[in-house]
């Protein structure tokens, strides 16, 4: 079958009553743009509305792209970037909104990095930047951000993302461990909890997939001492050097 009535076909499924997970006009127009058949391998089952497996990563859903990319609240000219870039299909909807040269996508696997390179150039949205980062660290050379999309589970977001966000900018991430739900947070900490989901957890540097708990805990652990060590510079440094300066006479 065409694979433009395909993905007509998908994106009325999205769009209807029965599953109604698809209102911004401009999302709908690009994924019935884009041909999500260049970033699977199967032409037909690429636009059922089910996940693939990947490079050892989970391929999401057209339902679950259409819900991230509506939290998004994308508008032409936004400065986009993807935390877990996988195949890079999310990457080239949002392309079609804001224009692919605005987004940007890093994913922690070189596989997946180059994979989503190659998918992206052959489906014509080659102006896309994708790199291998730590997606914690987010992207700071490019920043600041207009929206961010975290494309893995995390219990609060990392702290780089927040601060790489415009002064109105948005954060999509889905939030918890086993029950999560997609949130969106601003830089001022305004937040707004909307669907059930279910991702993979966000990884850290050197891990891989299947520690659930450690690959977390790593980066919020990091965190936390960085914050700690943050905060121990106010009255505890002066109290150093005061006592630095008794010792001198």
């Amino acid at each position: 079958m065409d694979p433009a009535v395909l993905r007509e076909d998908m994106v009325d499924g999205l769009e209807s009553p029965a599953k109604d997970v698809l209102d911004d006009e401009a999302v709908a127009v690009a994924m019935r743009d884009v041909p999500r058949h260049e970033f699977l391998e199967d032409e037909r089952s690429a636009y059922a509305d089910r996940e693939h497996d990947v490079l050892g990563t989970r391929v999401l859903a057209p339902s679950t792209v259409a819900r991230l990319l509506d939290a998004l609240e994308l508008s032409a000219g936004d400065e986009v970037l993807i935390v877990g870039a996988g195949v890079g299909y999310t990457a080239s909807v949002t392309a079609e909104v804001v224009g692919e040269t605005n987004v940007h996508a890093v994913d922690i696997s070189r596989p997946l990095v180059a994979q989503a390179r190659q998918n992206l150039a052959r489906a014509g949205y080659g102006g896309v930047f994708v790199d291998c980062r730590d997606g914690a660290a987010g992207l700071p050379e490019y920043a600041p951000f207009d929206r961010i999309l975290l494309e893995a589970a995390v219990v609060d977001p990392p702290r780089a993302l927040l601060e790489q966000l415009t002064d109105d900018g948005r954060l999509v991430f889905p939030r918890g461990t086993q029950n999560q739900r997609l949130e969106t947070v601003s830089p001022d900490g305004d937040r707004t909890r909307l669907a059930a989901v279910s991702f993979d957890p966000l990884l850290v540097e050197g891990e891989q997939s299947g520690a659930i708990e450690r690959n977390r805990m790593a980066r919020e652990d990091r965190e936390r001492a960085m914050r700690r060590a943050e905060s121990r510079r106010g009255w505890e440094q002066d109290w150093i050097e005061w006592d630095e300066s008794i010792g001198s006479h």
